[in-house]
């Protein structure tokens, strides 16, 4: 169990073994989501400083607090020279040089103290579904540690490890990826002793930059990862940029996809619609078949890469198929019937080229009449026209009407038309509120609606508005 005492020693400070034994049960760097046994780390952001908050997240259960300069405080700061008997019981507050790179190293200590499998997870499209799935099939026999949410960055992840327990028997972290260097640091913390590798796309392209400086990121995780039999790395071997990854790591590696050239892989294919995908997987010349509720062919790639995880740690065939049918799975999909009538496809969160053109697949293979609405595709930089192009050709394809919202799904529009595709069933809207507004009136019983794009075009207005019940 993680302690006040054992945070201290982490950071280098002495202390009496006998005292500070209180529990630290979790993380958090906002006051109002303090509860008991956290640790409080002050951050400053651009809106305001986690230091003006210290006392709140103490008066509401945390019992240590991380600040890097003096603080006006009714509860007492230690500094790190101080001898243990100064220390009183908590609830107190420590002053380091960097509280981000203290929450780093005490992470990283802690996650040391703890010795189970730790499989990282990376890619430009599906990281946290991959994740979701991935912890709910351990789960069947394991008792699993995942990033809550989007918890992947340099701060999110070493909040999640502060969550770590030694009853814990597997841990399944997601990590993002911005800027080079980023998956290293969070490799450093978590130690991972199995990387997965989704795909690469130009998610962030914006702030990355070129498609190959994003390949290059990501293969921190396998480079990260422990030589020899103790390390694995699983790579979607229908991606050429992941698969050459193979080469940039000293760790065994195992391959998944759809053709006979990967270690695992899966044919015989069927979505059945809303209720979910059917496939057969091969292994070491054996063949099994796989019966899950994602949705989607695409969540083939996802199930696989968690087999792989699964057959690693020791989990039969049977054990497998019986889990992927009894553990419940997040999607982040979501279908709903609207007041409309209409039947919603809600994959509003985000989206990037690669992720649209999946949901449109999925659309393609459920019943009634398509409707795709597609926001702008944000953060792709210099691939911002080919990306909105791509989705463009697809949407026309599979949809008999589409809506589109902003200003850069006018480049969607434009190849849209291009395609021939009927010009009084394309709709353009600059924002979501205006396109939510149309779709209130003009969906029906039969339609199947897609609604997907960035997180910053607020397509979740959209909805919301489309689940009002009038």
């Amino acid at each position: 169990m993680l302690t006040v005492s054992k945070v201290l020693r982490a950071l280098g400070m002495d202390t009496d073994p006998r005292g500070c034994q209180e529990a630290v049960t979790g993380g958090c760097i906002d006051s109002r989501l303090a509860t008991n046994g956290n640790l409080f780390v002050a951050l400053r952001g651009e809106s305001t400083d986690g230091h003006l908050y210290v006392d709140q997240a103490l008066d509401s259960g945390a019992v240590l607090a991380l600040v890097d300069h003096k603080i006006k405080s009714a509860y007492p700061v230690f500094n790190l020279s101080d001898r243990p008997d100064r220390l009183r019981k908590p609830p107190f507050s420590v002053l380091v040089p960097n509280t981000l790179e203290a929450l780093q190293t005490i992470a990283s200590w802690w996650r040391a103290q703890i010795d189970i499998p730790v499989i990282g997870i990376t890619g430009s499209v599906g990281k946290s579904s991959t994740k979701e799935t991935m912890a709910a099939l351990l789960g069947f026999k394991f008792r699993v540690l995942k990033n809550k949410g989007n918890m992947n960055n340099e701060i999110g992840l070493p909040l999640t490890l502060l969550s770590l327990h030694e009853s814990h028997q597997a841990a399944v972290l997601e990590m993002g990826f911005y800027v080079p260097g980023e998956i290293d640091l969070l490799c450093k913390i978590a130690k991972p002793r199995i990387g997965v590798v989704t795909n690469i796309g130009t998610v962030h392209a914006e702030r990355a930059g070129d498609i190959e400086t994003i390949a290059m990121g990501k293969s921190e995780l396998v480079q990260a990862l422990p030589a020899g039999p103790e390390g694995l790395a699983v790579l979607n071997n229908d991606d050429p940029r992941v698969r050459a990854m193979a080469a940039h790591t000293s760790a065994r590696v195992l391959t998944y996809g759809f053709t006979p050239e990967a270690d695992l892989w899966a044919d015989e294919i069927l979505s059945t619609g809303l209720s979910g995908i059917r496939f057969n997987a091969h292994h070491e010349g054996h063949s099994h078949t796989i019966v899950s509720e994602l949705l989607g062919k695409h969540s083939v790639y996802i199930l696989l890469s968690a087999i792989a995880v699964a057959l690693e740690l020791g989990f039969t065939w049977d054990e497998i198929e019986q889990a992927v049918r009894s553990q419940e799975i997040v999607q982040r999909v979501r279908i709903f019937t609207s007041h409309t009538g209409a039947l919603i496809v809600d994959d509003s969160y985000n989206a990037s080229p690669a992720s649209t053109v999946a949901a449109l697949e999925l659309l393609d293979e459920l019943e009634g009449r398509k409707v795709a609405v597609l926001g702008d595709m944000l953060e792709l930089g210099r691939y911002e026209t080919e990306g909105h192009e791509q989705v463009g050709r697809k949407a026309a394809k599979v949809a008999k009407k589409i809506i589109l919202v902003g200003p850069i799904s006018m480049l969607t529009r434009d190849v849209i038309l291009d395609t021939g595709f009927p010009e009084e069933d394309v709709r353009w809207f600059a924002n979501s509120e205006e396109a939510a507004h149309y779709l209130q009136s003009d969906l029906k019983a039969g339609q199947t609606v897609l609604v997907k794009g960035s997180h910053g075009m607020r397509m979740d207005k959209i909805i919301a508005a489309l689940e009002e019940k009038i």
